[in-house]
């Protein structure tokens, strides 16, 4: 396994959880935002003027450069999977931590599982 290809994946996955708390920070913050046609734009432009929205797309923007750069040390059945199930984690865990969301038993079993599948795809 690719120690380097490793850790830009983890610094990738820490950026997209910090980026999607971030998100909806802003979007709390922000109040109702709908998709409806007559109120999207004013939506749009509401969220870009909300800094705790604005850090979370620049963090997003950072993490794809990021994975970029780990996209071509890693393979993408190995990388993506593990990308995708330690920002699970993250953002779970940052939900809880940050907003109160309830991580039931479900869920910590849930995680238990993915991070157990990232062990056996990185054969760690």
């Amino acid at each position: 396994m690719n120690t380097t290809g490793m850790l830009l994946i983890a610094l990738s996955a820490i950026m997209t959880g910090a980026a999607n708390l971030l998100l909806r920070a802003g979007v709390l913050k922000f109040g109702d935002f709908s998709l409806a046609a007559n109120r999207i734009i004013d939506g749009l432009i509401g969220l870009s003027l909300q800094p705790l929205f604005m850090l979370g797309m620049l963090f997003y923007g950072l993490a794809a450069i990021v994975w970029f750069s780990a996209l071509s040390k890693l393979e993408l059945s190995i990388g993506y999977p593990i990308l995708v199930g330690l920002t699970f984690v993250l953002v779970a865990s940052g939900s809880s931590l940050f907003f109160g969301e309830v991580l039931s038993a479900q869920k910590l079993l849930g995680m238990a599982m993915i991070l157990g599948g990232i062990a056996v795809i990185a054969h760690v």
